[in-house]
Order: structure tokens, then sequence, then C-alpha cells
């Protein structure tokens, strides 16, 4: 359902922030200034704000085409900061006797300038990585280079995987590898002796617990990865047997992504530290206690246990983790283990944003369309005419009913082929017109009928947007997963539309009809009426889609061969004028590039269009001048962005 704000209510720059709710799942990293532009400030109040307007005109100057995908690297240092003061508050909060060290899962965000911002802000707090595969272990290898460093092997491994991982404890990291079942710790005893090393082993623990949300059941008995309580006793008799029983270095857990339930956490804790204590007990001097993943980011500002959203805040999550390891381990007299989270969306949601441009808008209500009436009309238009003269004096739900059911005798008479097509389009124009009335008549009423709320939404514009849902935001497509999305500009001015947002795929799933709301999901979104310059051309009009920097960058698709989008990275200066400045462009794939990641070779693909060119002119369908033209347009083109161009 839409829910939009009063139109006696005033409008200012407070109304817009409440409506958008940026001032909610903005968490200070993104405001409205005066001018009513967004504004990133990468540091929260400790620094300069960065007007993505201007971000998007020295864009433009650059030569760089939309949609553009905008990162803020101080956002990543902050985030990483921010976890770790959190955890260490807590530590001191409870007088907890181990230490923090968090890792960033690469899968969450593998592109090389966000993982080695985030290991440069971790520095100081000794910040490492986790890694599921193969491919992500060799870039985690070459850019942990210090001593002592840590990385964390999560999923399947084969023998190569298990070779590298302990070049990696050679080289002098301390690289830990999680068991998944039970035949991989064989593997790993097995290579381990043959290499002359001892293992550090970590064993992810089955529990009973759960998460919440859209990846629940990625947790809990049924989980893919993880060993029960009697693979786990048998695990400790073969280390035991092999006499490697000091090489049990850390018990892992994990309860799913995004979990919007803080109870969800504290009662997996609770049990995962008992699984510690009686391992303990048992003789293992396990030193690690690994959390897993699950922090969430509060991506509808609600604060609520809703999936897109999450009950509680990060001083709250590492309160309770450390809190009730702490509290298990004193009950049980044992040592209190040092504690490892997997905080991956967290660190990294916040840092990016897409900008889209509309190119235009689909309304169902359009003025000056050209349609006149005359005396000799057909009869259902003039009982629609009737209904939207009369329409003040009407009982409006009644009026709807009726619109609606001329409506429908329209569409079964032109089915049998007793309405003409100008007749069918003025009943639809009628119908629009007299439903907007309709509409407009109960804005501000306390109660508004379901049927009501509905006929809003399907009134609503479909804007045009220059991007691909399935390669820039494929979470909401296949999950559902809700993002802030919202004008970028023009925000000191009241929107007086509501409407979708539509790509330029050729699928009809290509769109987003479900926006974040406080109370329930939007259908629509309150946006601005496009204008036009002097010359009669649509002036631009930008719509931001924030916290996209978990999962979205990679795991889209080539879905129509759009492929990545173009990239400007910025960063916080003080010695600028500005206070910022654009630091690197990293240009999105061309025609070309797409066209050879499915196995198209550029040069055949030239030599092709040739032979028919050649072919063309020698059978006088094209002159030679136009046909030498069209063929460099056609080479030319290989190197253009796969998005529009306006």
């Amino acid at each position: 359902m839409s829910n939009p704000i009063d139109p006696a209510q005033p409008w200012d720059l407070q109304t817009a922030r409440s409506l958008y709710n940026i001032n909610r799942w903005g968490a200070k990293y993104f405001d409205i200034n005066e001018a009513g532009h967004v504004v990133a400030t990468p540091l929260q109040e400790a620094g300069a704000s960065v007007d993505i307007t201007d971000v998007i005109e020295e864009a433009k100057g650059r030569g760089l085409k939309f949609p553009v995908l905008i990162r803020f690297q101080d956002i990543l240092r902050n985030r990483v900061e921010s976890i770790n003061t959190a955890f260490r508050n807590s530590i001191t909060e409870f007088n907890y006797q181990g230490s923090y060290r968090g890792v960033f899962p690469i899968k969450v965000n593998q592109l090389r300038e966000v993982v080695e911002e985030i290991l440069e802000a971790g520095k100081p707090f000794n910040f490492g990585l986790e890694v599921g595969s193969k491919p992500e272990l060799f870039a985690g290898l070459a850019l942990q280079n210090q001593i002592g460093s840590l990385i964390i092997c999560n999923g399947y491994k084969d023998a190569g995987f298990i070779k590298m991982a302990i070049l990696g404890q050679k080289l002098g990291k301390k690289v830990i590898m999680v068991v998944e079942k039970l035949e991989e710790l064989r593997q790993i005893i097995t290579i381990s002796k043959q290499l002359g090393v001892e293992p550090s082993v970590g064993i992810r623990a089955r529990l009973h617990s759960k998460g919440a949300g859209k990846w629940a059941e990625s947790g809990g008995e049924n989980a893919k990865f993880g060993l029960s309580t009697s693979e786990l006793l048998a695990a400790t008799e073969m280390l035991k047997s092999e006499g490697l029983g000091q090489c049990f270095k850390l018990l892992h857990f994990h309860i799913g992504s995004q979990v919007p339930d803080i109870l969800t956490v504290k009662k997996a804790v609770q049990e995962a530290s008992r699984f510690y204590a009686k391992l303990f007990k048992m003789g293992f001097n396990i030193e690690y206690m690994d959390v897993g993943g699950g922090l969430g980011v509060d991506y509808d500002g609600s604060r609520s246990a809703f999936d897109s959203s999450t009950n509680y805040t990060l001083q709250e999550y590492t309160n309770d983790i450390v809190y009730y390891v702490g509290d298990v381990c004193n009950a049980e007299k044992v040592p209190h283990p040092h504690i490892i989270s997997e905080s991956g969306r967290a660190i990294v949601a916040h840092h990016s944003m897409l900008v889209v441009e509309v190119f235009g808008a689909i309304e169902k209500i359009r003025s000056g369309n050209g349609i006149h009436y005359t005396e000799n009309e057909h009869p259902l238009v003039k009982e629609l005419l009737d209904i939207r003269k009369n329409i003040s004096k009407l009982n409006k739900l009644e009026a709807y009913h009726d619109a609606l059911e001329r409506k429908d005798d329209a569409h079964h008479m032109f089915t049998l082929g007793m309405l003409e097509l100008p007749d069918k389009a003025k009943i639809e124009n009628l119908y629009w017109d007299i439903g907007q009335e309709v509409v407009q008549s109960f804005k501000g009423q306390a109660y508004i009928p379901e049927e009501i709320v509905k006929l809003e939404d399907s009134l609503g514009d479909q804007y045009l947007c220059n991007f691909s849902v399935f390669q820039s935001l494929l979470d909401h497509w296949a999950l559902g997963q809700l993002f802030p999305i919202m004008p970028l500009s023009k925000l000191n001015e009241r929107p007086t539309r509501e409407g979708t947002l539509v790509d330029i795929t050729c699928d009809s799933d290509g769109q987003i009809n479900k926006f974040i709301d406080l109370r329930d999901v939007r259908d629509t979104l309150p946006l601005h009426k496009l204008g036009t310059n002097g010359n009669g051309q649509q002036e631009p009009y930008y719509i931001g889609i924030f916290l996209m920097g978990a999962y979205q960058d990679i795991m889209g698709d080539l879905h129509n061969l759009f492929g990545r989008v173009n990239e400007v990275h910025v960063f916080l200066d003080p010695d600028e004028p500005a206070g910022y400045y654009v630091e690197e462009i990293i240009e999105g794939t061309t025609i070309g590039q797409a066209l050879a990641s499915v196995q198209y070779d550029e040069n055949e693909l030239k030599r092709r269009m040739k032979a028919q060119i050649d072919e063309a002119i020698k059978s006088d369908r094209m002159k030679p001048s136009e046909a030498m033209r069209l063929l460099d347009d056609y080479e030319r083109g290989l190197k253009d962005y796969t998005y529009l161009t306006f």
C-alpha cells in the first residue's frame, strides 16, 4: 500500500526526511541539505558532507554515463572502527577476559579496493578476512601480508584448498580451517602430516538455534554446513587419536545473514557457549569462539524485527554476545575465549549507492491527450462523462464502482467486436479521470477503504530508469529485499506523483514496485513530475538506491548483457575546496566485453559484419560511403557502455 502525506501539511525538509525515512535508515551517513539535495556524511558528525548532485556533475564532466555507482570509502573505515569500538566497549563493561578479532567475509564484496580499504582501516584492531572458496583464499593470502594476520577458511575444501591454507600458516599467518563435514577433517590431518605442519582447526557446530528472516534456513539442525553433536564428538576423537587435540583452536557457529531479531542472537550465543564450555572441560583448549555473521542492517529504518530491518543497535548486538559468552563461561568455570565475528553486511552495506537516470514516465492520466468528446458518443462513454461531471455530488465509492463496471463492460464488448478503438480509449481515459478524483476525495481521511488504496497504487506512474534490476539489485528481484530509494534533488519541493521504477531490460520482472515504509511496504514511491527545459527537452532527474554495498556488486548477472556499471570512488580530504575528491573511476562493461563474456570474439564479429556490408555494396543495396560509415559505427559501438545514452 502507499502512505501519502497529507497534502494540507506544509512541505519542508523535515517532512521530506520523514517521507523517505532518510533520518532513520541513513544512520547519520545520509541526509538532505538546505538546497533539497541528498548529501553523504561518511564520518557522520565528525567530517564533511558530500552533495551527491555535485558528484553527479563531476562524473558527467569526466564523461561518465549513467547508471553510476558511488562508493564512499570513508564509510567503510567508519564501519570497521564502529564494530571494533562497540566490541571493545562491551568487553570493558562486562569485564570480559578475552579479546575481539573481527574478520571481513570477502564473499559479501570481493572488489579489491573495498577489501584493501577494510584491511587498512582494520590494522589497529588486527582485523582479518574470512574466505569461502579457493579464489577468495588466493586473494586473501596475498592481501593479508602481516605476520599473525587472521584468515578464517569456511566452506567445503579440497586438497588444493587445504595446501594453500597450510602455505599461509608457513608464511606466519594465523589461518584456521573450519571443518564443515567430518570427512574434511581426515583430509586436513593427512595433508598436514605430509607437509609437516600442525594445522589450526576450527569446527562449525550445527546448533538447534537458527536465525529469522529471509536467511533463517541457513542455520538450525537442517543447515547445509556444520557438524551435529555426535559428529562433533567423532571429530574430537579423531583429533585425539592422531595426537592433534591441541590443533582444535576455534568453535564456529552461524545462524544466517541479516538476522532481524536480537532474541535469535541471544539464544544461539548461549547454546554455542555451552558447547565451548563442555569441549573445554573435555581437554580441548579452544582459543576462539566464532559467532559467524548475521549482524543486520536497518534497510527501512523501522528498527523492527521485519525482514528488512533490525530491532537492535550495534552496541546491543555486541553487548549480548560478550555478556552471554562470559556468563556461560563463568557458570561453567572455564576461561573466556577470544571472540571472532564475521560481520560483512554491516561493514559494507552503507558505503555504496547507485545513481540511476530517469528518462521518461508512463502516466495513466496525461494532460492534453488529444481526446475530444461530442454529442454523439457511445452510451458507455456518455454514462462515464455524466459520472465525471457530477462526481462532486455523488457518493465517491459508488461513483468508483459504477465507473469500474462500465470499464469492464467496455472490455467485454471490445473482445466480442462490439466496440471500436476510439470508444475504448475514451472509456479508459474517463475511468482513470474518475479514479483520480475519487482518490483525491479520500486524501487526509482517517480511514481509506482497501480498494481505494489499491486504486491509488494502480494510478501510479511508471518511471523509466536507465539500469538493470538483475545486474544491480539482484536481492530485490530474487528475495524481495527492500532498499532505501529516493530522488536525489528537488527535495525542497513537494513530490506530486506516485510511481514505480521500471528498468531497461526486456523482462517484465525488471521493475521495483515495493518500497520501504515505517508501518508496511509501499507499492509506490513519491516522485516529482518530470520537468522540461526551454528547448522542450526533459530536465535530468536522478534517483538514488542506497545501502547497496553488500552482495549486490558481485551477484548481479549478465541479463541482457548489460554488465557492470560505471563507478566513482569518493574520499574525504579537508585540503580540497569541497572537502572531498573523486579518487578513482572504474569504467563499466563495454558492449565488446559483455559479448566476449559469452564467447563472442570481437574480431570475428567485425569480420562477419564487413562480409555482409561488402555483399550489400556488390548487390547495390548500399552505397560504399554509407556502408563504410555504418561499419565504422558498428566497430566503434563495441567500445561503448552497454547502458542507454541520452
